[in-house]
């Protein structure tokens, strides 16, 4: 999503849609053997006796079941999670996951189901301080399912407004504005880490102690920072005083980036911009971001004028971008002098699809960090308006999936669907 760019090893790969043969790691370990199996685990563990910890797991199982869809489209869901009892799972159509049919749940009703988990009274044992995320508080955890459930009907909204529409309704039943979910940004869901090793944000595990010269700034996005004159440009990324070359020169100082699929020497590890304490904190302990207020604000200012959803698109557009900025440290009179100054950038104005593109522009910004939800965003609505990479091969544009990855295709080959990255998932409409 071109918030950074890559340098050397497989970041400079992937930046130019080399792609094939990637994400064995991600779909074997970290998706279905970790985070998906684990919370199945701890359903099946805790139903009976202590259901407040069957509906956070199952909450975390709808988050990882979708991040899973939104990048591969079919996958293996309603069969998958079985064990021994089923070595090569079917994959369903992602169609299907999200919206429910015969002998699948839909990722709304897991959602709901979870959040019914959380008002059960039958509880053995109640989360704590293992809770590392709420330290128990279950209402936020509601709020959570919640979030869910609008961030669902976002993600489908073009492909499916009527069944978008019914759900952002219901969340926007429980409360003016989305009240019911994250609207607050201490409530915010994030994996919090530490500074010891082992326990620091993936970000500074890979960039700062592992791959210091692997990634840097994306030119592309320093230059919109720059022609918004938006603040939380020093707070995403390092300035490089010294450098008589710098990319971007700004009131806040000055910034290199690289071009995205560049094939030149990069510039030297001092003179780069890189992910700076927002994303990495002092010494690794920054958060990662997964489900965030603003985002509310946004999701909500989108659907007030694609789906006439109740709310004022302006209000919530401002916002979304206040508590972007507020997340990242500026203060009230920081950020306060910005809209002063720039009305024609923290109001709507314009089309609708002009008033779109303000919103899916500011997410993307807001969304440092987490390039998941601005993949989302970019293939759903073709905001922000991005250009390829340089130097790409395989495909003219950027891709619109993942490719399965070569554990799956040699475990599992008779059930795959055939797919290329310029396939559309379901819910990607051109």
């Amino acid at each position: 999503m071109q918030h950074y760019a890559g340098l050397a090893n497989q970041p400079a790969t992937e930046d130019r849609y080399v792609i094939n043969g990637n994400f064995d790691n991600e779909w074997r370990f970290d998706l279905y053997t970790y985070n998906l199996n684990g919370a199945q685990t701890l359903i099946k563990s805790t139903q009976e006796t202590s259901p407040a910890y069957a509906g956070i797991a199952k909450l975390i199982k709808a988050y990882n079941f979708a991040l899973t869809t939104d990048f591969w489209g079919d996958i293996p869901y309603s069969k998958a999670l079985q064990g021994l009892e089923t070595l090569q799972p079917t994959f369903d159509k992602q169609e299907d996951i999200y919206k429910g049919a015969t002998g699948i749940q839909s990722l709304f009703d897991l959602v709901r189901e979870g959040m019914a988990d959380l008002d059960k009274t039958s509880n053995t044992f109640t989360p704590g301080a293992d809770d590392i995320v709420y330290k128990g508080n279950l209402a936020k955890w509601k709020k959570v399912g919640n979030m869910l459930l609008l961030k669902f009907a976002n993600t489908i909204s073009r492909r499916d407004p009527a069944l978008a529409t019914k759900v952002i309704n219901e969340v926007l039943a429980k409360g003016a504005n989305g009240s019911a979910a994250i609207d607050a940004n201490a409530d915010d869901f994030e994996i919090p880490f530490g500074t010891a090793v082992g326990n620091t944000n993936p970000f500074y595990s890979y960039n700062i102690t592992n791959r210091p010269d692997d990634q840097m700034a994306s030119t592309r996005f320093l230059d919109s920072l720059t022609a918004l004159k938006d603040p939380r440009l020093p707070k995403y990324f390092t300035t490089t005083p010294n450098n008589t070359s710098a990319t971007n020169t700004t009131a806040f100082g000055k910034f290199t980036g690289f071009e995205n699929g560049n094939n030149a020497t990069p510039p030297v590890r001092t003179n780069r911009s890189v992910y700076s304490t927002y994303v990495l904190g002092a010494g690794g302990q920054a958060p990662v971001r997964v489900l965030t207020n603003f985002q509310r604000a946004f999701i909500l200012a989108e659907s007030a004028i694609s789906l006439k959803t109740a709310g004022d698109a302006n209000k919530l557009f401002q916002e979304g971008i206040r508590r972007s900025m507020e997340k990242t440290g500026l203060t009230t009179a920081e950020i306060d002098a910005y809209f002063a100054a720039n009305p024609g950038i923290v109001n709507l104005g314009g089309t609708d699809t002009h008033k779109i593109n303000q919103i899916i522009t500011q997410k993307w910004i807001a969304w440092v960090g987490n390039g998941y939800e601005a993949y989302n965003d970019y293939r759903r609505t073709g905001f922000p308006r991005l250009q390829p990479a340089l130097n790409v091969t395989v495909t003219p544009n950027i891709p619109n999936r993942l490719l399965y990855p070569p554990a799956e295709v040699s475990a599992n080959e008779k059930n795959i669907p055939a797919a290329v990255i310029t396939d559309r998932v379901w819910w990607d409409v051109d």
